[in-house]
């Protein structure tokens, strides 16, 4: 008779504390044991050769969603969320965009239901606060009370920006009933400034965007946010940190006691600048930095003043639907912003970190796994213990492969020809095994929510 549904034996185990061998029993969709010699499972898996790792958890991906510009994602629950499985990602958080008029709770309502239609992911959501009118503050406070304890807002773009008064309202109904307040950090008027200077000289190309956000606006904004969360203890996480000078923001207001958690996302890792000369594809806010700027990220990354790797997957398809609603030849400021990235993020942070040695096994696990789960309180992810959800992915770390067709709908892939060593070959959310060979087993709808829980990273300062 069988001790557990499920045991994978053999692998090397690894989380963000070390790696190890042995095996793994899975029983009612949960880790039930991690040890040596367990007792029969009803099913097995030969686990040698393979590393047994948390599923990744994306805590910044854009799906089914109206961006500020008033353009459909690209990606519905379903295609997005299949392209997560598909590169090793079991749980996502994505945005329920509130815009002008709307009422914050209606938003979060209708975006539920689209994600328990379609998400074959476990995942949870960012509330985007544009309107802190009427009753919507008041909406906030029960919605974190519900389990939605995560707050998007923005400090540039017309129908999304919240000023600073209405910034500092949000964060003090965050502090009240806990809650993560999220920053896309950069300063409108310097964008704006710098856009119609660019736009008089006839600076218009895809790679003139870079110098549209110049790396100012980033720093000045930063440091904004992190004074507002000195002065209302209020703890936040900043946003696509692009810039050397931006990890040193981040750095200072630690120091200061300030809390403040910071991310940066996979595109700034592994592109610069130059890559915008490769066309639309490549736009994204803030835009790719120097060389220089990549190296200091991965140092920051190294040093902790960076927590997070996110893919900010933002998809727009090469055509009237998407990137060019304006023509092919429309100006950059008139191109949707933003790559897809669900599906490419770990296999590429695999291949720096694991394979290359950049960081190591335990820092790939903190980075993509652990640190997320555990700062957005999405309890039982990102974790190889007992009680934990069996979400868990084979990776062959000797398999080669080359970057190509992804399986969302967005329909390109900024690192196609990339190769990568490395690969998630055998993907288990909740112990169901939802890839194998390449093939997808998951069903449209059967992701579950993962309410958030008032994590220590959401505790305010005294």
């Amino acid at each position: 008779m069988a001790d557990y549904d499920l045991v994978i034996r053999g692998g090397r185990l690894a989380d963000a504390s070390g790696d190890w061998e042995g095996d793994i029993a899975i029983s009612g969709g949960r880790i039930a044991a991690v040890g040596t010699g367990l007792g029969p499972g009803a099913d097995e898996i030969d686990a040698a050769g393979r590393l047994v790792l948390p599923g990744g958890v994306d805590s910044h991906c854009h799906i089914e969603q109206v961006s500020g510009a008033g353009i459909m994602n690209a990606d519905t629950f379903e295609t997005a969320t299949r392209s997560a499985l598909m590169g090793g990602t079991t749980t996502t958080v994505s945005f329920a965009a509130q815009h002008p008029g709307m009422r914050v709770g209606d938003v979060v309502a209708d975006y539920a239901a689209l994600a328990k239609a379609g998400a074959m992911t476990d995942h949870a959501f960012h509330m985007i606060v544009s309107d802190v009118s009427g009753d919507n503050l008041a909406d906030l406070g029960r919605l974190i009370d519900a389990g939605h304890r995560s707050i998007k807002a923005f400090t540039t773009y017309d129908k999304v920006r919240l000023d600073d008064a209405a910034l500092l309202d949000v964060m003090d109904t965050a502090r009240a009933h806990g809650a993560l307040v999220c920053v896309h950090a950069e300063t409108d008027a310097l964008i704006r400034h710098a856009t119609r200077r660019l736009l008089a000289e006839g600076r218009t190309a895809p790679r003139d965007h870079a110098a549209s956000h110049p790396r100012l606006a980033e720093i000045e904004a930063l440091e904004r946010v992190c004074r507002f969360a000195e002065y209302t203890g209020q703890p936040v996480m900043l946003f696509h940190i692009s810039t050397a000078e931006g990890i040193d923001v981040v750095r200072r207001a630690r120091a200061r006691g300030v809390p403040v958690w910071a991310e940066t996302c996979t595109h700034y890792l592994f592109q610069t600048e130059d890559a915008l000369n490769g066309g639309a594809g490549f736009l994204c806010s803030p835009p790719q930095r120097t060389a220089a700027d990549r190296e200091a990220l991965w140092h920051g990354l190294e040093t902790g003043a960076l927590s997070l790797v996110t893919s900010d997957h933002a998809p727009y398809r090469l055509d009237e639907t998407g990137k060019f609603r304006h023509g092919r030849d429309a100006p950059f400021p008139q191109l949707a912003n933003g790559q897809p990235g669900l599906e490419v993020r770990l296999p590429l942070l695999f291949d720096a970190m694991v394979s290359r040695g950049r960081l190591g096994l335990s820092a790939f696990v903190e980075l993509t796994a652990a640190a997320p789960a555990r700062i957005f309180g999405l309890t039982g992810k990102g974790a190889l213990r007992p009680g934990c959800d069996a979400d868990l992915v084979l990776w062959n770390p000797e398999r080669q492969e080359t970057l190509g067709a992804l399986h969302d709908n967005v329909g390109y892939n900024p690192f196609e020809g990339t190769r990568v060593t490395g690969w998630p070959e055998t993907v288990l959310r909740r112990g169901e095994v939802v890839v194998a060979d390449g093939t997808l087993r998951a069903t449209p709808g059967s992701g579950r929510r993962v309410p958030m829980a008032l994590s220590r990273a959401m505790t305010p300062r005294a």
